[in-house]
């Protein structure tokens, strides 16, 4: 893998062009600026990023009404931006580092009226999720490789872990995999036998193993986020098995709901209606209630979370982590949702699957999902 981040084709930057080419006629703008980190890289492709503490990246990306593109920055970052995170398209401004903050620089050197994506002084501010959806075509094949990596990373770090194991030291070790392939992961959740049933953010502690295991990632590459679990089984519970197929199951229903959605035109809420008929019709009618259930993925963990009210509009093709749990139980993946399918982006071939329906009576279909693993 090379060390350098993929940046934008000409064919994708022409999807950006024409989408905020769009926006700014819409809104009246002469200009939009993005210094969010994901909104950065799915601009550009690159990374702004030195401090992951911070919000907002070291630079902005904007895009002005006569269809340029431009990288505003300090003197510190300017020439590795140039040279490693940036297409040839960008032209790069540079401002001396101790003089003007970046909110600053954009004021400066904007035609007005604006937008950015955090709050700069006289610029309207805008959240980007609804520039960033759809997914193209070239977003797709990045995911493709970046879910199947991911994938392998984390199921490697899996089949290695013993009931010895602190979910700290197995979280370090999926960290640490995951790093060595050029992801980041903001999110790397491991929870013991005791504490997955007590909690659904199973924030790793020293506490050991125990009889499984959960483990949750989310995880960041190039802009893109995937998500996905694993259950890693040492001495099987009695009730793993029911709990789990209902999750799945529940799991199942969403991701076909999505579709039909994405078809249709319905809103987000609809797909949750059809989690909650779900988890009543496997037994756990309340079950909805301890945990989010996900939603669409993108350039973002969440590019949004539904909820009985959510009114986002359902895109395809677009990715989306659905993660119900079922006390103790967890069904988590990415999955590429089109008008004609269902493709799983964090399966592999060597990890055991289950076949289950949706609970909708109208759906026949079978659907993969990863099963506990026992090692």
């Amino acid at each position: 893998m090379s060390e350098l981040p993929t940046l934008r084709t000409p064919t994708e930057l022409a999807v950006r062009r024409r989408r905020l080419s769009s926006f700014l006629e819409s809104n009246d703008l002469e200009a939009i600026w993005v210094a969010r980190p994901n909104n950065f890289a799915w601009l550009t492709g690159g990374s702004n990023v030195v401090s992951r503490d911070s919000p907002i990246g070291v630079a902005a990306a904007g895009y002005q009404r006569d269809g340029g593109f431009r990288v505003l920055t300090n003197s510190i970052e300017a020439d590795r931006l140039r040279d490693e995170e940036l297409p040839a398209e960008f032209s790069v401004t540079a401002l001396e580092w101790y003089t003007d903050s970046l909110a600053e620089a954009i004021v400066s050197e904007s035609p007005t009226p604006a937008a950015a994506d955090f709050a700069v002084e006289g610029l309207s501010e805008v959240d980007c999720s609804a520039l960033r959806q759809p997914l193209s075509t070239e977003d797709l094949e990045r995911y493709r490789a970046f879910g199947s990596e991911t994938t392998t990373a984390v199921e490697r770090v899996c089949r290695g872990l013993s009931t010895a194991h602190t979910e700290r030291a197995a979280a370090t070790e999926v960290r640490s995999a995951l790093e060595a392939r050029g992801i980041t992961a903001p999110v790397v959740l491991v929870g013991s036998a005791n504490r997955t049933q007590q909690y659904r953010h199973y924030t790793p502690t020293t506490a050991e193993l125990g009889d499984y295991a959960l483990v949750s990632v989310t995880a960041q590459r190039g802009g893109l986020y995937t998500s996905l679990t694993r259950t890693v089984v040492f001495e099987k519970p009695a009730w793993l098995d029911e709990r789990f197929h209902a999750a799945a199951s529940v799991e199942a229903t969403a991701l076909a709901a999505t579709q039909r959605a994405g078809r249709d035109g319905a809103p987000a809420r609809a797909v949750f209606e059809a989690i909650q008929r779900a988890y009543e019709a496997v037994g756990w009618s309340e079950e909805w209630q301890s945990h989010h259930q996900g939603g669409a993925a993108g350039f973002a963990g969440r590019e949004w979370i539904a909820t009985p009210d959510c009114t986002r509009r359902v895109h395809v093709p677009q990715a989306y982590a659905w993660n119900p749990t079922v006390q103790g139980a967890k069904s988590e993946g990415t999955v590429l949702v089109t008008a004609a399918g269902l493709e799983p982006l964090t399966l592999s071939e060597s990890w055991p699957t289950v076949s289950v329906s949706p609970t909708e009576p109208t759906d026949h279909r079978r659907i993969e999902r990863p099963a506990p693993l026992s090692v």
